[in-house]
């Protein structure tokens, strides 16, 4: 998910496909990609730490950055874009899947 040039449009199109999509609360997949630095992993984690989430990294080839996946349960797709936007507010340099 990479935001457009209008991120309110994206996320009102984003919100529109998780309802038509999903029975909600839902277990919700996000994908970051970060720079391979430990605070900017670990401030991913912490995002969503105490909600139970199943998290695993994985490093890209050359090692300059890492995938992050998310597996969690959410409650709507509100609470949903609100963590997307908590990520991009906090991490500087994450790209969002």
């Amino acid at each position: 998910m990479s935001e457009a040039k209008d991120p309110e449009e994206f996320y009102r199109k984003l919100k529109s496909q998780l309802l038509d999509t999903a029975s909600w609360p839902s277990i919700y997949l996000y994908k970051f990609i970060v720079p391979t630095k430990p605070e900017k992993i670990q401030g991913v984690e912490e995002i969503f730490n105490n909600m139970g989430a199943v998290i695993n990294t994985k490093q890209s080839k050359k090692g300059n950055y890492t995938s992050v996946s998310v597996n969690v349960k959410m409650q709507d797709p509100d609470a949903v874009i609100a963590k997307y936007k908590e990520v991009g507010q906090k991490i500087e340099g994450v790209i969002s899947l």
